[in-house]
């Protein structure tokens, strides 16, 4: 798949804008993840496309403070723009390519979960519901303490909570960032994790080392890894993670990014290219 996107000129142009808003790592603006009104792709690309210009100001200014942002997305929303157009082709190019083969697996994955949670809810009540998302998140009445990257307090103040399985969320939960939107819990269902186990095989730890290639694998099994995760996963000592975590980057095959007092590493393009490489 990493090989078709780079081969593809007209598939890597149409999924620039997406590099450019959706990092590896760290805070995405709200608007790419619009509610799914309707349940069809064709929904919430409307949703994307009739984002508040005031809205994209604000989320972008935020998303510039973690990152440098090119020209065009200063206009983006503006009257007669078609930055908003671009993008939501990009989404659509990205769900054709990488996601619609997928399709009915990820669905059926997704519809076990609510089959599962509905059966809870309906035999236990809210507690039951609330209590089985351990250890995800501990039903601590009345407060719901959730296994988050940051610092945060969410108040409900009488509006509900919608709980969204996720196929693409990994380990832990996440939320809308902006307080004032309908208050969102986005948490990974079960399922496999991505087949990268050949990545320790000789030809990786030839070229990187036994311990770089472990950590490598590491951090792409999993979206947004602490260097403290990352030691106790692959059994060395915080500071020698931080100095490999740091060689890797330099070569481009992880990306850190900072969130609230931690750190978050992943895998970029680069880095799980290498890892699928056969």
């Amino acid at each position: 798949m990493h090989a078709r996107m780079e081969g593809d000129r007209v598939l890597g142009a149409a999924l620039q804008p997406l590099r450019t808003l959706v990092p590896s790592v760290g805070y995405i603006p709200d608007f790419l993840t619009p509610p799914a009104a309707g349940g069809e792709l064709s929904d919430a690309l409307d949703l994307v496309r009739g984002t508040p210009r005031g809205r994209i100001v604000r989320e972008l200014t935020r998303l510039g403070e973690r990152r440098a942002l090119p020209g065009w997305t200063v206009t983006l929303g503006r009257p007669g723009d078609e930055g908003l157009a671009a993008l939501t082709r990009a989404l659509e190019a990205y769900f054709g390519a990488v996601l619609r083969p997928h399709w009915p697996h990820i669905r059926a994955v997704v519809g076990n979960d609510i089959d599962l949670r509905t059966r809870t809810l309906l035999d236990g009540g809210t507690q039951a519901l609330l209590n089985g998302l351990y250890p995800l998140a501990r039903w601590n009445p009345p407060v719901l303490e959730v296994d988050y990257p940051v610092r945060r307090d969410l108040l409900l103040d009488g509006r509900g909570l919608l709980l969204v399985p996720s196929f693409f969320c990994w380990r832990r939960p996440t939320a809308l960032a902006d307080p004032a939107l309908p208050p969102v819990l986005v948490y990974p269902v079960a399922k496999a994790p991505l087949d990268i186990t050949r990545a320790t095989g000789e030809g990786v730890v030839r070229l990187l080392g036994r311990t770089r290639a472990a950590i490598l694998a590491d951090v792409a099994r999993r979206d947004g890894r602490t260097s403290s995760e990352v030691a106790e996963a692959v059994g060395i000592a915080p500071a020698s993670v931080s100095y490999q975590i740091g060689v890797l980057r330099a070569g481009g095959l992880v990306d850190s990014q900072r969130a609230g007092k931690y750190v978050l590493h992943a895998a970029t393009a680069l880095g799980l290219r290498l890892l699928d490489a056969r």
